[in-house]
């Protein structure tokens, strides 16, 4: 039984017309706990909402600041816990732990997922944001999350990826995706290689789906990371970044309207 709580709204930013507003969002998944953060504008109305999964490490300062950037594009985003509070990887040894146990059980990681979209949705302020109009975005495992979501046949607006695996057990369960999907990748990411890239484009257009794929010249993984630091495997690609956050922008402009 999920049970879905709101807590208070602690003021991030501010200046005479705005204020960047931060709340904390928890649910439970039997006797697991899950604590996400909810960030925008409320000086705005009829803000659409956007679900976030950061990369493998979690919630973390660093996805925080990368979902109030994004927000202030003019959205609402849910930095989504899909770990649970007893989950916080300190390092790459234990995040990679805490990932391949949802990558390795895709039912589980579509359950965690959707609950934190449930989550989202239930506890959206009703003055600022549009729960009509939804979407789904991922970094690196995040990515990937959100694609499965997306197969789930969950019913939002659209789905972007950055820089996430493509993979899936059962091709076919692409037939049940509804939204648009847009997957953003660095074009010589070593960790998504070509062979993944191919099975996933015959998987979309097989089911015909809706989706776009953008490579970026000269980008490998986690290119809109600016703490990845992995040299010719996952490095930080500014440009890349800002094409990236420019494509998912002008994307969810069409898919939300």
């Amino acid at each position: 039984m999920k049970t879905l709580t709101l807590l208070g709204g602690m003021m991030l930013a501010s200046s005479a017309n705005a204020a960047m507003v931060s709340q904390t969002v928890t649910h439970t998944i039997g006797d697991k706990s899950f604590e996400s953060t909810l960030v925008f504008d409320d000086a705005k109305k009829g803000l659409p909402a956007i679900l976030m999964v950061p990369n493998w490490m979690g919630p973390t300062e660093g996805s925080l600041t990368k979902a109030k950037k994004i927000a202030e594009m003019g959205y609402a985003v849910m930095m989504a816990d899909v770990y649970g509070t007893d989950v916080r990887p300190t390092n790459a040894d234990e995040a990679k732990v805490a990932a391949t146990a949802l990558r390795s059980d895709r039912p589980l990681l579509r359950a965690r997922t959707k609950a934190a979209l449930d989550a989202m949705k239930a506890n959206l302020p009703s003055a600022n944001i549009d729960a009509d109009r939804v979407g789904a975005i991922g970094f690196c495992f995040g990515g990937g999350a959100v694609l499965e979501l997306a197969r789930a046949g969950e019913a939002i607006n659209g789905v972007v990826s950055f820089h996430g695996n493509l993979d899936t057990p059962n091709p076919t369960d692409a037939n049940n995706i509804t939204s648009p999907v847009l997957v953003l990748h660095g074009a010589i990411d070593p960790f998504v290689p070509a062979k993944q890239v191919a099975d996933f484009e015959q998987e979309m257009s097989a089911a015909k789906v809706d989706w776009q794929f953008v490579a970026y010249g000269g980008a490998v993984h986690s290119f809109t990371n600016p703490a990845a630091a992995m040299t010719g495997k996952a490095e930080y690609h500014p440009k890349a970044a800002a094409r990236s956050f420019i494509a998912m922008d002008n994307f969810f402009t069409e898919s939300f309207n």
